[in-house]
């Protein structure tokens, strides 16, 4: 058992990086554009003929060409201090994507269900200036759990979005709990290089008290198959913050039937907040 005032600033420490991760210049609260691109060229630019329509700026500021070997930029943009000039641009796929500058505007690739998009943060942006943190229920030691962690070696699961694109991702193990009165699993999706586990899960407060579309979880790595699950530490998807999120969803393996009364809370819970018609993939 852990000490009750060590809890408590284990997590008012994990809410104040929480706040500073949102309030970043590429957090969720800057977050302004998602733009899907086609084969050829792309104009990027505030102006309303635009491809990759920018929320300051130029009409038109450049271009990105997609092309058989990936996409290049070319424009007023910078990256790395110096203009972009045919930059071939790396996407958010495997790692740290390209990211370039115009003004108070960071935009980068970003890649999902095989398509590419331009991602764009505005570092003026109302959210970011308005933000003064997030309503959560009490802490509450009880719901800081000792579980049981079950590998599958091997498994992968389908995991759907907002945008209706469903991946498949890797599942490294289930985290079986107790809580109101039954035990419950979830299936986990890899959550870092240290073994951490992502949970993405629905319960009965969704919708009520917590988001339409569930909550995400980080928990601690795995040891001798326990592990620990803080729901104190539950928060809310991107999606709450940003239309231009692309946020996975809950799948039915990860509905609870239970309400979990911790972590994060959210006052318009009934519909998720879609990326514009413009902004969903099309089958060309």
């Amino acid at each position: 058992m852990i000490d009750p005032a060590e809890h408590r600033r284990e997590v008012e420490a994990w809410r104040e990086g929480r706040y500073a991760a949102l309030r970043r210049d590429t957090g969720w609260l800057t977050l302004a554009g998602l733009d899907w691109l086609r084969t050829g060229e792309n104009v990027i630019g505030s102006g309303s003929t635009a491809d990759v329509r920018l929320p300051a700026g130029p009409a038109v500021a450049g271009q990105v060409v997609v092309g058989p070997s990936g996409a290049t930029a070319t424009g007023e943009f910078l990256h790395g201090g110096a203009r972009a000039d045919g930059l071939p641009l790396a996407s958010d796929a495997n790692g740290e994507p390209t990211m370039l500058e115009l003004g108070q505007l960071r935009f980068c690739l970003i890649e999902r269900g095989g398509r590419l998009a331009i991602r764009t943060w505005d570092l003026e942006a109302e959210p970011r200036r308005s933000f003064t943190g997030i309503d959560h229920w009490p802490l509450d030691p009880a719901w800081r759990l000792d579980a049981r962690f079950e590998p599958t070696p091997g498994r992968t699961i389908s995991v759907p979005d907002v945008l209706g694109i469903v991946a498949e991702q890797e599942s490294p193990g289930e985290v079986v709990f107790e809580a109101g009165g039954g035990s419950h699993r979830l299936q986990a999706l890899k959550g870092g290089a240290s073994g951490e586990l992502w949970l993405v899960f629905a319960d009965a407060t969704n919708g009520h008290e917590t988001y339409g579309g569930g909550r995400f979880l980080y928990s601690s790595p795995p040891t001798e198959g326990r592990i620990v699950v803080d729901f104190n530490r539950a928060y809310n998807p991107p999606c709450v913050f940003s239309r231009f999120a692309t946020c996975p969803l809950p799948w039915p393996a990860n509905r609870l039937p239970i309400r979990i009364e911790a972590g994060e809370r959210h006052d318009e819970p009934h519909r998720y907040q879609r990326s514009p018609s413009n902004s969903k993939p099309s089958a060309s």
